[in-house]
């Protein structure tokens, strides 16, 4: 489960918006700005790190550093933000990941958006809602800037212990950055290009785990989110191999108790965080991020290239028919395909039985438990062998 907060993609640039007629739809303002390349690390600004293979690292000799991103505009102002990030964290290490913002002659202060490990051994990872003292507050996952700020920058600080030589290393930072119409439905759109498209993702069940570990959420309803996850990395053969879950025991699908570990948020109290979902997929699939789409037709241009997605969802009692649950108010599942006439086929994890996950929606009631609710966030979630669309 994850409650929801109230956004395609370019490397380093941004994504421009036309401005639409004025008898259109609301604009949906979404840019996803990510530093990635050797170039784009590069373009930071480093303080005892450096960039060598593609990766941010500490320098030798230094317990922490900071890398600080260039200041992204997205062309416009800006009220939501979701930062992710692909990382490593050998031994007793870590990342803080902060963002800031700039309306004006006004300078927000850094608010923290995260302070974050691969492991839970020596570090719990987490987020700090609050925060608000000034142009903006955190929300769990989500930067929120009520009157919008025209610019921001993200910081990552690298740490790790006293006289330990390996050292964390970050390939690649990024967040959407978005500007939504308050809206409570939205028309449905066309099928696209991935009519009669449906990816060979494997079928998990989030509640054959009720009771599993409570310390991490207890299963059931409340792991969504790493079951999703989890489905889109069996699909790349992808899944932590035996020895990393052998601490899970005799369950059925462990892989999924370990990813509810490996993503739980201890602020949170919970599985649902986004970009710590990305954060744990990227160091096994190779690229992840969250980001957030203007509508099923962007969607089929994933499913096309081979990428399955993982979308936030709510929905009210009545208003998504087959669904397994009557009602939620923040759900993830997979964006697996597409009928011949456009629905939208996915694996939803709220099923009773792995057998039973397999689901067909209708595309318009879909689309309204998704574009209103969650601003129409996915995770992105590719190897090598399917790049972008």
């Amino acid at each position: 489960m994850r409650r929801l907060t109230s956004a395609i993609v370019a490397s380093a640039l941004l994504v421009p918006v036309a401005t639409p007629p004025a008898d259109a739809a609301p604009a949906r303002r979404i840019a996803h700005t990510q530093w990635d390349s050797p170039a784009e690390l590069r373009s930071g600004a480093a303080r005892d790190v450096r960039v060598a293979a593609g990766r941010v690292s500490l320098a030798t000799g230094s317990a922490s550093g900071t890398w600080t991103s260039p200041w992204a505009a997205p062309g416009f102002a800006l009220t939501r933000l979701i930062a992710s990030w692909s990382a490593r964290t050998p031994g007793d290490s870590s990342l803080r990941v902060q963002v800031r913002g700039r309306s004006g002659s006004q300078l927000s202060s850094w608010d923290t958006l995260a302070t974050w490990a691969a492991g839970d051994r020596f570090v719990r990872r987490t987020t700090s809602s609050g925060q608000a003292d000034d142009l903006a507050s955190v929300n769990v996952d989500t930067w929120v800037v009520p009157d919008g700020v025209s610019s921001y920058q993200l910081r990552v600080t690298l740490r790790r212990a006293a006289g330990q030589a390996a050292s964390p290393s970050v390939d690649a930072v990024g967040a959407v950055a978005t500007r939504l119409p308050d809206v409570s439905t939205v028309p449905t759109s066309r099928p696209g290009v991935a009519r009669g498209i449906v990816l060979d993702v494997p079928a998990y069940s989030q509640m054959i785990h009720r009771g599993d570990y409570p310390e991490y959420g207890g299963g059931g309803e409340a792991w969504c989110s790493p079951t999703s996850t989890s489905m889109v990395l069996g699909y790349y053969d992808a899944l932590p191999r035996p020895a990393a879950y052998a601490w899970v025991g005799d369950r059925p699908d462990p892989w999924v108790d370990h990813a509810a570990r490996m993503t739980y948020d201890y602020d949170y109290e919970g599985t649902g965080n986004w970009p710590f979902n990305t954060a744990y997929a990227a160091n096994l699939a190779g690229h992840a991020f969250v980001t957030r789409l203007r509508s099923l037709r962007e969607a089929e241009t994933y499913v096309r290239a081979g990428i399955p997605l993982v979308a936030s969802i709510a929905f009210g009692r009545g208003e998504l028919d087959g669904a397994p649950i009557s009602s939620t108010d923040g759900h993830l599942l997979v964006i697996v395909g597409f009928t011949a006439s456009g629905d939208v086929v996915v694996n939803d994890p709220a099923a009773a039985s792995d057998a039973t996950v397999r689901r067909t929606y209708d595309r318009g009631q879909f689309e309204n438990a998704w574009i209103p609710t969650s601003g129409g966030t996915v995770y992105v979630i590719t190897d090598d062998e399917h790049p972008l669309p």
